[in-house]
C-alpha cells in the first residue's frame, strides 16, 4: 500500500506505524464538565467501520511526521493524506 505523503510524495506503508482513529486528535479537556466520562470514551471506545475512515499514521522511518489518512477499510484505497498538524489547526479555527 502506498501512502501519498503531502511533503514527500508516495511512500510505502511499511515506513509508517498505524496508530488508530484520527478522532484521537480531539482529546477532551480535563477541566470540562463530565471529563471523567469523556476520557473513558476517548481512551476505550473505538469504531470499527467498513468503508471510509480517517486514521493516524506516523512516518517512523521517514520524516517522523504524523498524517491523517482517509482510507477505505474494505479496499485499502487511500483517498487523502494530510499532515495531522494542519488538521488540528483547522479544527481550532472552526472551534474558535
Amino acid at each position: 500500500m502506498l501512502i501519498p505523503h503531502p511533503l514527500l510524495g508516495l511512500r510505502d506503508a511499511q515506513e509508517f506505524t498505524y496508530l488508530g482513529d484520527a478522532a484521537l486528535l480531539q482529546r477532551p479537556s480535563p477541566e470540562s464538565d463530565g471529563a471523567e466520562d469523556a476520557f473513558c470514551t476517548y481512551v476505550f471506545l473505538r469504531d470499527n467501520p467498513a468503508g471510509l475512515h480517517r486514521e493516524l499514521w506516523y512516518h517512523e522511518q521517514g520524516d517522523r511526521s504524523w498524517l491523517v489518512v482517509t482510507r477505505n477499510t474494505v479496499t485499502h484505497e487511500i483517498v487523502a493524506a494530510e499532515l495531522a498538524s494542519d488538521v488540528v489547526l483547522r479544527q481550532r479555527e472552526v472551534g474558535a
